[in-house]
């Protein structure tokens, strides 16, 4: 009887032993469902005039009083899923600039005329969907809608990971931004390194122009990614030094005649052998210790035979409703940046969760370097912008923005000074 009691004792407390795991285990394992997102809103005082012709007629434009906005950059939703066995799914839903509302309306004054009303403009766009497959820490095959993370704001572009109230406008105005294309990744890490490799659709040389370079090569007007060139890109991540992150990445492609309609050139055409290969390469470095934060980033852009797609895209019969800016295109962009913040709250213990930081930015670039062959020369897209502000974080998932910008161009161009405020979000609920 003894010896029953005993075993019975023995086994129960096996029992409690295994529960208590198990229930720790649940506890500490993470949810096979993730739900997260960002989001960011912005009023922004314009001291000048942003009218089409202030800089073609910049005399016309000195005196501007400028202009107010409110504006919703971007505000996204992340779902992600575990299969399990490796198996894993993330998706990423974007609304910019507050999406877009269209509505039905009867006209009074048009004897009741049903009118859809454009209500508000903005764009709502599915910025991830991939499936993925996990082989270890060192190799991942990621496929479907992914984010291509060329330059430092594609591989951090949440609004908590840079301290302007919009994102760095350098690399924003020559590259697609956030940058997303349908095509397959392989990544994985390697002790302190980290690599991904992708194969996407190449850019459309008829989207870019003077003012942004190939940055809306991306963007596709139809229900579908044309696709008749491919391109590659390559990333290559380091954290062997504590507090340190340098990277580098590269995209190489060609982009002309990579639309709906292909063309067929005669072999006395100047547009026969053109490919248009566009080449980027781009370094940056992040720095994080004891309340001081360091940021850089420099990226460099070419475009091969820029002289003949400037040509092709000015001359095209494009009906008035096209999406094509029929513009020049320069041979090469550039853009550099730094940015140096210190948190003040950092000495002071009682506040340590709270964070302020006090921040001063810098960024050059140039969105059309034209080759020799070209004659015009746009030299208004030569710019170096100053920025200086605060940011508070409360916590370490929201900040709350604020600060002086100013855009310096050349002599014969008016500057473009501004103040922005902003609230700003980023984090997982799940």
């Amino acid at each position: 009887m003894k010896s029953k009691l005993i075993a019975s004792a023995f086994l129960l407390g096996i029992a409690l032993i295994a529960n208590s795991l198990q229930a720790q285990d649940t506890i500490t394992k993470k949810p096979r469902l993730t739900i997260g997102g960002y989001g960011e809103a912005v009023y922004t005082r314009n001291f000048y005039s942003d009218n089409m012709y202030r800089y073609s007629h910049a005399e016309s434009y000195k005196d501007a009083k400028g202009h107010g906005r409110l504006d919703l950059p971007h505000v996204v939703i992340n779902l992600g899923y575990d299969f399990g066995k490796g198996w894993t799914m993330g998706s990423e839903i974007e609304f910019e600039h507050g999406g877009n509302e269209m509505a039905v309306e009867i006209e009074a004054e048009e004897t009741g005329e049903f009118e859809h009303e454009i209500e508000r403009g903005g764009e709502v766009a599915l910025e991830q969907f991939w499936i993925q497959k996990s082989f270890g820490r060192g190799f991942n095959v990621r496929a479907g809608h992914l984010v291509v993370p060329v330059g430092q704001t594609n591989k951090a572009h949440m609004p908590t990971e840079f301290f302007t109230c919009y994102r760095p406008e350098g690399e924003f105005n020559i590259l697609p931004c956030t940058w997303h294309e349908t095509g397959i990744s392989l990544w994985g890490k390697l002790g302190n390194w980290r690599y991904e490799a992708m194969v996407i659709p190449a850019l459309n040389s008829n989207m870019f122009n003077n003012a942004n370079w190939v940055k809306n090569g991306s963007a596709s007007a139809y229900e579908f990614r044309v696709a008749n060139h491919l391109a590659g890109v390559l990333r290559i991540d380091n954290y062997s030094v504590k507090n340190l992150h340098l990277g580098v990445s590269g995209y190489i492609g060609n982009c002309f005649n990579n639309d709906i309609v292909t063309n067929e050139f005669s072999e006395n055409s100047p547009y026969k052998d053109v490919k248009g290969t566009v080449v980027i390469g781009t370094a940056e470095f992040d720095y994080k210790a004891n309340g001081l934060v360091l940021r850089g980033n420099f990226d460099y852009g070419y475009l091969s035979e820029a002289n003949l797609i400037s040509s092709w895209n000015k001359n095209q019969n494009h009906q008035s409703f096209s999406p094509y800016p029929r513009s020049q295109v320069g041979e090469k962009a550039i853009a550099y940046g730094g940015e140096a913040a210190y948190d003040i709250l950092k000495p002071m213990k009682s506040v340590n969760d709270q964070k302020l930081y006090v921040f001063g930015r810098y960024d050059y670039y140039d969105s059309y370097i034209p080759s020799a062959l070209t004659l015009t020369d746009y030299q208004w897209t030569d710019r170096h912008v100053m920025t200086f502000g605060l940011n508070y974080y409360p916590t370490d998932q929201i900040v709350i923005k604020a600060e002086y910008a100013k855009r310096f161009l050349k002599e014969q161009y008016n500057d473009e000074p501004s103040f922005s405020i902003g609230v700003a979000y980023s984090g997982f609920f799940r």
